[in-house]
């Protein structure tokens, strides 16, 4: 236990650090237009800050259709593009948070979070949650690596 939460402390420092020694850059911001005020993504030093994403599919407003299984699998999807397009992997993620709208359906996202994450898997929390954008699911955010 004293490890993990060592490997946390240490994981906040270098994050503050980067973030003293460079200001942060947008990485992929929204289109203004969208009634969405915030950045899909920030890059501070060599640390690479997701918002949270959902399970829309690309090119749609529209939640994968199945329930939290493929709808999971499509956030899952869309956080991996997005780690792509900005030199990240799912390989480099450090840290994710899933916001479930139901906590009950936490061994259905599990499921298919685990494939996307078959060894040495990141640091998670995850939490029941009153409702989310779209009527969502699920919901989860990332903290990654860039090399």
């Amino acid at each position: 236990m004293k490890k993990f939460v060592l490997n946390a402390v240490l994981l906040a420092g270098l994050a503050a650090a980067g973030a003293q020694a460079q200001a942060p850059e947008v990485a992929h911001q929204w289109d203004p237009g969208s009634g969405m005020p915030f950045s899909s993504s920030v890059r501070v030093g060599h640390m690479l800050y997701l918002a949270g994403e959902l399970g829309i599919v690309p090119g749609t407003r529209q939640l994968a259709e199945g329930g939290i299984g493929p709808e999971t699998r499509q956030t899952l999807d869309n956080i991996k593009a997005t780690l792509e397009e900005n030199g990240s992997s799912l390989a480099e993620v450090v840290k994710c948070t899933v916001f479930l709208a139901d906590i009950a359906e936490w061994a259905a996202m599990n499921e298919v979070y685990k494939t996307f994450f078959p060894t040495n898997p990141p640091a998670r929390s995850a939490l029941g949650v009153s409702g989310l954008a779209l009527g969502a699911r699920t919901e989860i955010e990332c903290i990654a690596t860039v090399k």
